[in-house]
């Protein structure tokens, strides 16, 4: 595991390195999902160098929730920064397919490699996504593809942790600025089990299906065939674990096509397909 140390400063005056980073390249083109992360990186490079000398490139891709793409654009809108969509296709690329371990390398490879020569062809020579300090300490095999691949990463460059990117935001008030983060759908899937349209399609209904009960915050539907494993943040896991609330749940889940359907009583715990593939420890260990 990679560990970097940063210099000690405050939030305020790391956000001000940033600015820095952003004023010193002139023209930058922004990886962008729309969380918290790259709306932050996108907002202040629009403060900085000015909504002409920037430009959010949002992947399209049947690995992410249509939800999720609509809240980018809008979130984009909302910063005023312009826009280019891309289709992506990570699944005709049979090692992502196949979903290993490492299969965010090559979704990862696959992006960049679809992106980097749209920036190039628009006149961005510098491209960068909204990786912080703290994932530089997590297993994140699509952060080796964008360093291959030269992309920046001014927040961690900064050293701007999650916390202090969501303080941040806070203070200027975008609304977004406790959005939880949405991983890929295919993160739903243990490895080893295929990534596929109709598998990815059958996440995304459950889980907008569950939405629709009242859930907010963390939320995942794990994919283990016919069976699907609820995660949620722990203020609902007790509202959905028994009587009524469970009863809803699981028809909800079931009209996405799934069989059986458990509400895991340990809440929501981010990465938990990583700890059962022994790619991560248990959180506090």
């Amino acid at each position: 595991m990679r560990v970097t140390k940063f210099p000690a400063m405050t939030s305020a005056e790391k956000e001000q390195a940033l600015i820095a980073w952003f004023r010193d390249r002139g023209r930058v083109a922004i990886g962008f999902s729309g969380g918290v992360d790259s709306a932050y990186l996108a907002a202040v490079a629009v403060e900085a160098i000015g909504a002409a000398n920037c430009i959010a490139l949002v992947g399209r891709s049947a690995s992410l929730s249509g939800s999720e793409e609509d809240h980018a654009m809008s979130v984009a809108r909302q910063i005023g920064i312009p826009t280019r969509e891309i289709e992506t296709a990570e699944l005709s690329d049979p090692r992502y397919a196949a979903n290993p371990s490492n299969r965010c390398y090559f979704c990862k490879n696959t992006l960049w490699r679809t992106l980097v020569p749209e920036a190039r062809a628009a006149g961005f020579e510098h491209v960068v996504d909204g990786t912080n300090a703290d994932d530089l300490h997590d297993y994140r095999p699509g952060g080796r593809a964008a360093t291959e691949q030269g992309i920046g990463q001014p927040l961690a460059a900064v050293g701007l942790t999650k916390s202090e990117i969501r303080e941040l935001t806070r203070a200027r008030g975008w609304s977004w600025w406790d959005r939880p983060a949405s991983p890929c759908l295919a993160s739903r899937l243990p490895y080893g089990i295929g990534v596929t349209p109709e598998r990815l399609r059958q996440v995304e209904v459950a889980e907008r299906a569950v939405r629709d009960l009242g859930v907010r915050g963390n939320l995942r539907v794990r994919h283990h065939g016919e069976l699907a494993r609820v995660e949620m943040d722990p203020e609902f896991v007790a509202q959905f674990s028994t009587g009524h609330g469970l009863e809803s749940i699981v028809r909800a889940v079931q009209g996405a096509g799934y069989l059986n359907v458990e509400v895991d009583p340990r809440g929501f715990r981010s990465g938990s397909l990583n700890v059962i593939e022994g790619r991560a420890p248990f959180p506090g260990h």
